[in-house]
């Protein structure tokens, strides 16, 4: 038997940049573009969205992201991935909804039910979703609606939950996201319009059907997965089985499928560990100009593998994420992490490396912030996921 192809770390970092858009000349000239290259992109801040966006991409607007989301719908908002909000291609939701939304769905209805008995509002968690659920979809029947006007609207969803004990966290919360959540993890709902800046997450909730259209069936979740591994390993590859398991949130027993059922090829990496990338995925990209890189926080890039030595030295892990391995903003100079961003009052965009990178580095990436100083017009965006790094940075 041969020996396995090999994969270097160099090539690796190549292949970022080629087929995450961020090389220069490479960069994509649409929306749905950059999605499809990066298979999902991460949405729980909502303005990663549009700076996943601006960092891919030449001409394109905050209205060019917004208008692909609201008015063309080649892109969707879909709770998926590790209970993870993300814009997919249209097209993908069917396995989304198949395979990781449906293992998401399943522990939150279990986990709904518990609390909903617990808190005393129903014997039966589970008939009393249904209830609520059921609800939600009626009044939705009759057009579109947020979050607050659902609450306002249907006894169903005005519970609270929690704040029954001493510890810090335990505070009442309202049941309403919660019967959302489950909805729009099954397809029934979808996140439409925004009732906010493009910055803020303020959803419209929709019927899927009034949304899209006539609505596909879920795939089933062999298939599912199969289509999200596949689309990983074209954006991601190479990657660990681990990488695949924790990017998907779900078991190793699937991703062993589902890397069979692509007939996904296995590689060495230079860590010594087996990566795996698609049939026809093995060649070298070929030389790539050195570039810079100014990527938001839980940008997709940053978040694609779960062993991430390869592109980001362990000693920048603590300042660069916070505890729960959420990452902040970060600066990339050829192919590394070598810092992150900041903005201004006025909505400057400033550096803050953690690395020497050479005047072509320094260069590079004072350009990269001129231009998304540029891109942002004024716009200053607050961010949940804040490093330790991005904090020191705005400290006077």
């Amino acid at each position: 038997m041969s020996a396995a192809p090999r994969i270097s770390d160099a090539e690796r970092r190549r292949r970022i940049a080629v087929r995450h858009g961020l090389a220069p000349a490479y960069r994509l000239d649409s929306v749905v573009a950059v999605t499809e290259a990066m298979t999902a992109l991460h949405a729980t801040e909502a303005a990663t969205v549009h700076l996943a966006v601006a960092a891919r991409s030449e001409g394109l607007t905050p209205a060019h992201v917004d208008h692909e989301l609201y008015e063309a719908r080649g892109v969707v908002k879909q709770l998926a991935m590790r209970r993870t909000l993300f814009v997919v291609p249209r097209e993908l939701l069917p396995a989304a909804w198949g395979s990781a939304s449906a293992r998401v769905a399943t522990s939150e209805r279990k986990r709904i039910a518990r609390a909903i008995a617990g808190a005393g509002i129903a014997d039966d968690g589970g008939a009393w979703l249904d209830m609520a659920r059921a609800a939600v979809l009626e009044r939705l029947g009759a057009g579109p609606a947020t979050t607050s006007e659902l609450r306002a609207e249907l006894p169903e969803l005005t519970g609270m939950v929690g704040g029954d004990t001493d510890k810090p966290y335990d505070r009442p919360v309202p049941v309403a996201p919660w019967v959302l959540t489950h909805l729009g993890l099954e397809g029934a709902i979808v996140r439409g319009r925004n009732a906010g800046h493009w910055r803020l997450n303020k959803p419209i909730w929709t019927r899927t059907v009034d949304w899209l259209g006539p609505v596909p069936d879920p795939l089933d979740e062999a298939a599912g997965y199969a289509e999200l591994v596949r689309r990983w390993l074209a954006t991601f590859g190479p990657g660990t089985a681990a990488d695949l398991q924790w990017w998907l949130g779900s078991t190793k027993t699937a991703v062993t499928r589902a890397l069979r059922d692509v007939g996904a090829v296995e590689v060495g990496l230079d860590d010594g560990s087996t990566g795996w990338v698609n049939p026809d995925d093995v060649d070298d990209t070929g030389p790539v100009e050195p570039w810079a890189a100014l990527l938001p926080t839980l940008d997709p890039t940053v978040m694609g593998w779960r062993s991430r030595a390869f592109y980001l030295d362990p000693a920048h892990v603590s300042h660069l994420f916070d505890t729960n391995g959420n990452a902040g903003t970060t600066g990339w100079w050829d192919g590394r992490v070598v810092g992150c961003w900041v903005q201004d009052d006025d909505g400057t965009v400033r550096l803050s490396l953690l690395e020497d990178v050479g005047a072509d580095g320094v260069a590079a990436l004072e350009q990269e912030a001129r231009r998304l100083t540029a891109w942002l017009d004024g716009v200053v965006v607050g961010h949940v996921y804040a490093s330790r790094q991005m904090k020191q940075a705005k400290l006077p």
